[in-house]
């Protein structure tokens, strides 16, 4: 596919989403009775775990999963009859050149997103891209470029913001009840790589990335933090820790425990835990510390946000209610759309005192990527923008660790939420087009 000549009349709004795309129309009857909308066709690249979630999402959201490409002809054969869709891919160039596929959900090891992301934006289609959406700024970059001249979608599953709780805070805050911020902090927990027998291709900097801790899992605290309380964290301190040296070689899908007990081992070059220091444009301190080696915590994600006259605490393990404290007061506020914010009430799935949780959060974030592909313009729907902003924190929480100092970050001018876009003051970075989008994935 060839990279669209000339200036593109697509520019992307503050939010990132494109301020004139071709939405889906509504056919209508000659008697003026709308007919149903057609069904947007989707792929699926990537057939390991987060490639399930965004499956049963995509279908959940009403979209024909047409067909999935794995990391071979055999694999995708294999999950395409696991799936019960019409097509196993034998590589991406068959993806791309189906021109009924309207959406492509990018579900591969970190180091093929931006080049498959940027090949499906060529050939026309809109992208769901797993984050990291690259391993470095100048990808990043690229991938929100092409989709501003593409004129098409990107979104980033960023789906803590999905939680309605989260939207309900965020609406409480936007009121002003919490007064000026006083402190930011919190922590991203699990387990999952405790054992020095685990393993993941996230682990290999090759496949993942040179982060793996903060990347992976700090970076929605990041997102969640900033896009909830209205900030920027403008510099940073990090420190980081490998607390197991080695581990045996990745080969397997990500969470599916220990490898075999023969497996050739490898050094561990990126981080278990870390710890981050930042201050946020207006000064206000933020701390926060990211793990996954902390024995029994599998996938605590909690924040306080500490005002001048109130406090509040979300758990994203307890994601169906909010702390709120005063000086003179505490109480637990509990989900009920028949109370909570418009915005909250919206992504209740459910009544009141029936949980929901992780799947429904992933589901709405995916009902509003096909909503904006549609030509609506969701509230807090994380795009590309998100992506990049997200890509420069990893570069800063890096150099930071590297250097021991106190870091920039960029993107952080003053803004009411993490999808504003600012320029930066640097010159822009060349970049070589990607070539490898045509290989298997893992």
């Amino acid at each position: 596919m060839t990279a669209p000549s000339g200036h593109s009349p697509h520019a992307l709004s503050t939010d990132g989403i494109p301020a004139r795309s071709a939405p889906v129309p509504v056919a209508a009857t000659a008697t003026g009775r709308a007919r149903r909308t057609p069904r947007l066709r989707v792929a699926v690249l990537g057939a390991g775990m987060i490639g399930d979630v965004h499956l049963r999402s995509a279908r959940a959201s009403g979209a024909e999963v047409v067909g999935v490409l794995a990391s071979t002809a055999e694999r995708s054969l294999a999950a395409a009859d696991r799936w019960q869709v019409e097509a196993g891919y034998p590589d991406l160039d068959a993806v791309l050149s189906d021109d009924t596929i309207d959406i492509v959900h990018v579900c591969t090891p970190n180091h093929l997103h931006v080049g498959q992301a940027v090949a499906a934006l060529r050939a026309g289609k809109h992208v769901v891209c797993e984050k990291p959406v690259a391993t470095t700024v100048a990808d990043a970059r690229l991938l929100a470029e092409t989709a501003e001249s593409a004129g098409r979608i990107v979104t980033v599953p960023f789906v803590y913001r999905y939680h309605p709780m989260v939207r309900e805070l965020r609406a409480r805050v936007a009121a002003g009840g919490f007064g000026a911020w006083q402190l930011l902090h919190g922590s991203y927990l699990q387990d999952w790589l405790l054992s020095p027998e685990s393993t993941s291709w996230r682990v290999d900097p090759a496949a993942g990335g040179a982060s793996r801790a903060f990347a992976d899992i700090g970076s929605h605290w990041f997102d969640l933090v900033e896009w909830v309380a209205g900030v920027r964290v403008a510099e940073l301190l990090a420190e980081t820790t490998t607390t197991v040296a080695e581990r045996p070689r990745p080969g397997g899908r990500t969470f599916q425990g220990g490898a075999p007990s023969d497996a050739a081992r490898v050094t561990v070059t990126t981080e278990d835990a870390l710890a981050v220091v930042g201050r946020t444009t207006e000064g206000v301190l933020v701390s926060v510390t990211v793990s996954q080696v902390s024995a029994g915590r599998k996938n605590r994600l909690w924040f306080e946000l500490d005002g001048a006259h109130a406090s509040t605490v979300f758990d994203q393990e307890l994601p169906e209610s909010l702390w709120l404290g005063r000086p003179d007061r505490t109480e637990t506020l509990v989900r009920d759309p028949s109370v909570n914010s418009p915005d909250a009430a919206r992504l209740s799935v459910v009544p009141a005192g029936h949980p929901q949780g992780y799947p429904e959060c992933f589901e709405n974030f995916v009902k509003d990527t096909y909503a904006a592909v549609r030509g609506d313009r969701p509230e807090g729907l994380p795009t590309v923008r998100d992506g990049l902003r997200s890509a420069r924190l990893v570069e800063a929480v890096m150099a930071s660790a590297a250097r021991r100092a106190w870091t920039p970050v960029h993107d952080a001018a003053p803004t009411d939420g993490p999808t504003r876009e600012h320029e930066e003051p640097e010159e822009r970075q060349e970049h070589e087009e990607r070539q490898e989008h045509g290989g298997h994935l893992r």
